[in-house]
């Protein structure tokens, strides 16, 4: 373990996680370089003196730099974010489907065809007739309540 207390052996850690940097891009590395680097100046100037404590001031500064970095990284060179309409249910409404089945009277169940496939739909109470269209009122479980246009 005398090896993880030598300057030359954080210095060529640091130097081989900066260069495997370049073949695999991220910033992870690189940010695990510069803790070796840190680690072999605190190597360098005694303050660090076990194994132990070089690995603990290792994990605890290359953890650091990670969220750190990350943060500013995101920051500066965030891309753009936007967040659409996550309920689709609300993207459906006032959407014109064919009927393909009778719907009504009454509470009479029929189906429509919409978005690439058939779904059953329910009318307003009045008849909808096959071959006409309709529009979408709102979804009531897995069926659509559809009114004549």
């Amino acid at each position: 373990m005398n090896y993880l207390l030598m300057v030359e052996t954080w210095i060529i850690v640091a130097v081989i996680l900066s260069l495997a940097e370049i073949v695999i891009p991220g910033g992870i590395l690189f940010n695990l370089g510069i803790a070796s680097l840190i680690v072999a100046i605190g190597i360098k100037f005694a303050i660090l003196d076990t194994w132990v404590m070089v690995l603990t001031v290792w994990f605890i500064v290359a953890t650091f730099l990670l969220f750190i970095l990350n943060f500013f990284t995101n920051k500066f060179f965030g891309g753009e974010k936007s967040i659409d309409n996550t309920d689709e249910e609300l993207d459906i409404f006032g959407k014109d489907v064919l009927v393909i089945d009778n719907i009504g009277p009454g509470t009479q169940k029929g189906r429509v065809a919409f978005q690439g496939t058939t779904w059953t739909a329910l009318g307003d109470g009045s008849e909808i007739t096959a071959g006409s269209h309709a529009k979408i009122i709102c979804k009531d479980n897995i069926s659509l309540v559809v009114e004549k246009i």
